[in-house]
C-alpha cells in the first residue's frame, strides 16, 4: 500500500468547499443522506488500499468485479509516436477507469486523461489526470494545461462529449462532441484512435438527465454516477478499438466541428 495515496472521500467537505458561503444553509441530514447515496464507505474501503495510477484503474475493476472484453487490440499503435484516444462516454465512471487500465497497461503508464476537476479528489487517479474546470480561476489557465498535455510524451485519452451519453429516441448515444481533440491533434501531429465502449447506465439515470434538460435544470444526473458505478458490480463490458485515423485527414476543407462529428460516427461503426 502507498500511504501517501490514502486520501479518503469526505463528501461533506467537498460540497461545502463548492458551496462556499451558502454551505451554512445545508442541513446535516442532507450530508447523512448523501454519504449513503454515493456509497462513501464502500468507496473509501477501496481507497484505503492506496493504489495509484494505472494500478488504481485496474484495482477499481477488480474491486467491483467488473469484467472487460477488448476487441481490436491489434489496432493499438506500437511505434514511438504519441496518439489521441477518443471514446464515447456511456457510463461516466467505469468506462474511464477501464480505458485507463487497458491503455495504461499497454503503454506502461504513459497516458493522461483530460477530466472534470472533481476527479482530482480521487488521489489514486490524480497522476493520470489533467483537471478541467471551465469556470472559476482555473479557466484562465485551461488552454495552457490542455496544450501541455498534448505537448507531452503521454498519449491523451479524451471523452469529447464531456457529459456521459444520453438516451434519445430509445437509443443511448453521446451528445455533440467538442472539437478540441481535432484542433490539438492536428496542431501536435497526433493520429486519432477511435474507441467504442459498449454499456448503458440505469433507466433512472436517463430519466433524470432528460428531465433536467427539459426543465433547463443543472446537470443533477452527474450526482447519480457514484451510484451507477456501485450498480455496475459484476457487470461485463466490451471495448472495441478502431484503426488510427491520420491527423492529416482533418483538413481545412471542413470545420473542426464537422470532423469531430465524423470521428464520433466512426466510433459507433466499430
Amino acid at each position: 500500500m502507498n500511504p501517501d495515496a490514502v486520501t479518503l472521500i469526505d463528501i461533506e467537505k467537498i460540497v461545502k468547499q463548492r458551496a462556499g458561503v451558502r454551505a451554512k444553509y445545508i442541513p446535516n441530514s442532507f450530508f447523512s443522506w448523501l454519504r449513503r447515496f454515493i456509497h462513501e464507505d464502500f468507496i473509501n474501503k477501496y481507497l484505503e488500499q492506496g493504489r495509484m495510477g494505472v494500478d488504481f484503474c485496474q484495482g477499481t475493476l477488480d474491486y467491483l468485479g467488473v469484467k472487460v472484453t477488448v476487441k481490436g487490440k491489434a489496432n493499438l499503435p506500437t511505434d514511438a509516436r504519441r496518439y489521441t484516444f477518443v471514446s464515447n462516454h456511456p457510463l461516466g465512471a467505469i468506462d474511464g477507469v477501464t480505458l485507463g487500465s487497458v491503455l495504461g497497461q499497454f503503454y506502461d503508464g504513459r497516458v493522461k486523461y483530460l477530466v472534470n476537476d472533481l476527479l482530482m479528489n480521487l488521489r489514486g487517479l490524480a497522476p493520470l489526470c489533467v483537471p478541467i474546470n471551465k469556470i472559476g480561476a482555473q479557466s484562465r489557465s485551461l488552454p495552457e494545461m490542455v496544450d501541455g498535455a498534448f505537448r507531452s510524451d503521454n498519449h491523451v485519452i479524451m471523452f469529447p462529449a464531456g457529459l456521459c451519453s444520453r438516451k434519445q429516441g430509445g437509443v443511448v448515444r453521446d451528445l455533440k462532441w467538442g472539437k478540441s481533440f481535432i484542433v490539438k491533434s492536428v496542431q501536435h501531429k497526433r493520429d486519432v484512435v477511435p474507441i467504442h465502449f459498449l454499456g448503458e447506465n440505469s433507466k433512472r439515470f436517463y430519466r433524470v438527465a432528460n428531465l433536467c434538460k427539459r426543465l433547463r435544470l443543472p446537470n443533477f444526473a452527474m450526482a447519480l454516477l457514484p451510484d451507477e458505478m456501485y450498480r455496475s458490480r459484476g457487470n461485463c463490458y466490451e471495448v472495441r478499438i478502431g484503426k488510427p485515423i491520420p491527423w492529416q485527414t482533418f483538413t481545412k476543407e471542413r470545420p473542426a466541428t464537422e470532423w469531430a462529428e465524423f470521428v464520433k460516427e466512426e466510433v459507433y461503426k466499430i
